[in-house]
């Protein structure tokens, strides 16, 4: 699978930390920044994250920021892509299970690697399979045609 990943200056070390996990388990992975510890503004990572999930050049993208929130904020914006926020198993589960996210949404101020980790694993190894869920799913994406075209 290839992933895109995506942080702000708040996440750099996290987001290294993930990058390795992704190579660790087979995954080719764009990095497409921060690089550095400077203040950034978190959506001019987490558009660039977002246009290529959404455009098909990469298949799941990992955004990470303090909180975790701002970047899923900005990926939603962007046609086609699905980001969750995700600190337990549980909720990690259902992003995929129920709604068929594209995008993972951490913060680094608020959960630690070794948590982040294990949810990136379990995110990374479910599949999306049609459920009772299917019918919301589609409503969200009518929703989504009828304001984005």
């Amino acid at each position: 699978m290839k992933i895109a990943i995506g942080c702000d200056n708040l996440a750099i070390e996290l987001k290294t930390k993930l990058i390795q996990v992704c190579e660790d388990l087979g995954h080719d992975v764009e990095d497409f920044g921060a690089y550095s510890p400077d203040p950034v503004d978190y959506p001019d990572y987490g558009f660039p994250v977002a246009k290529a999930v959404a455009d098909g050049g990469c298949d799941r993208g990992i955004l990470v920021c303090g909180t975790g929130i701002g970047m899923a904020i900005t990926a939603n914006k962007v046609k086609g892509c699905y980001a969750a926020v995700c600190h337990d198993v549980y909720s990690t589960e259902r992003s995929i299970l129920s709604n068929n996210a594209n995008i993972l949404c951490m913060g680094a101020l608020v959960i630690g690697p070794s948590t982040a980790t294990t949810l990136l694993k379990l995110w990374l190894g479910l599949e999306f399979k049609e459920s009772p869920s299917i019918n919301k799913i589609n409503k969200i994406i009518a929703i989504e045609e009828q304001f984005n075209g």
